[in-house]
């Protein structure tokens, strides 16, 4: 089957498309005919070397296919159109995936809008609603809200919680995407300081919850935008990862409880609670067309590279797609 590797760790001139064999399914697991995958920040990260915790060779983490093969009992059958989160080895013709963490594909979507669903609807939610606890009509400060998981994030907010959203991205076309979502306050952090806008709409109290890709560079403001108790969860660090002269009384003055997480490092176990729960919450929006799949570009396997620039230039809103095969 092809399917991409990279050679050695480094940049997009290490991916390549190679032959692999077919995996083999577990019990408990599905073979899966991969029709698209989707990137994310974790594969430009696998791709370069700096992940631990995906011992699969072949790149990617969530498919959009059909099942060709069922081991043991599952509620899947073979020619059931699917979705969901795999432990590496999604940017390949075939892959397995544990039967607990796939979803059934809603019947109007393609492959390609599918594939732009589980990692960062999963993350989306796991951060919103497990972590941070997102109350109705509370207000949540959304960085990066182009992305892919800000453009989940945006909607989860406004269709599960009613949230008051405030979103920053670095053009007007994206913020202008974001209003279109849904999100209620556009920030752009090329013109304007986020933290004094964010002041600015919640008259001087600041947020319940921000949700930061961002990390170190946006430290001091993220905490001068967060309401007292305010809850923060770091889930990137686009902006660096190491902040200097931290002043923690900084935090306990204001009661501030700051998490961390990553989805890629977890249990099948947890993964497999989440979706079930994500499938039963979220998938009456998207069949009645409340909730929508971004899809910024598509493109072929062997353009692969191309695909890996895009995301890392920022030039995308919402999820890059690679179509495997029609």
């Amino acid at each position: 089957m092809k399917c991409v590797v990279a050679k050695k760790p480094g940049g997009v001139e290490q991916l390549e498309v190679v032959e692999l064999p077919k995996p083999t399914p577990a019990k408990g697991e599905l073979l899966i005919q991969v029709h698209a995958t989707a990137l994310n920040r974790t594969d430009i990260l696998m791709r370069e070397g700096k992940t631990g915790y995906v011992a699969n060779p072949i790149i990617g983490v969530e498919i959009a296919g059909t099942v060709v093969e069922v081991n043991g009992d599952s509620p899947f059958s073979i020619g059931d159109k699917v979705m969901g989160l795999v432990n590496g080895g999604a940017y390949a013709e075939y892959t397995v995936m544990p039967s607990d963490r796939a979803m059934m594909i809603p019947e109007s979507f393609t492959f390609e809008e599918a594939a732009a669903i589980p990692e960062v609807f999963l993350t989306a939610y796991q951060t919103l609603i497990w972590i941070g606890q997102l109350q109705e009509h509370e207000t949540v400060l959304i960085h990066a809200g182009a992305s892919g998981v800000g453009t989940a994030a945006i909607q989860l907010a406004k269709k599960l919680c009613k949230a008051k959203v405030i979103v920053t991205a670095g053009s007007k076309e994206k913020l202008d995407f974001c209003q279109s979502l849904g999100a209620d306050v556009l920030i752009n952090y090329k013109e304007e300081s986020f933290d004094t806008e964010v002041h600015r709409a919640t008259d001087g109290k600041g947020v319940e919850l921000i949700l930061d890709f961002i990390g170190a560079n946006y430290w001091a403001k993220n905490l001068a935008s967060l309401k007292v108790e305010g809850r923060w969860v770091l889930i990137g660090i686009l902006g660096g990862g190491t902040i200097e002269k931290v002043n923690l009384f900084d935090l306990m003055l204001k009661r501030v409880q700051l998490t961390g997480t990553l989805l890629t490092p977890r249990s099948d176990e947890y993964k497999a609670r989440l979706t079930n729960e994500f499938i039963t919450i979220v998938t009456p929006y998207f069949e009645r067309g409340e909730i929508i799949p971004v899809v910024d570009k598509v493109y072929p396997l062997e353009k692969v590279g191309e695909a890996h620039t895009r995301m890392e230039e920022n030039h995308n809103t919402g999820k890059i797609i690679l179509q495997v095969q029609e």
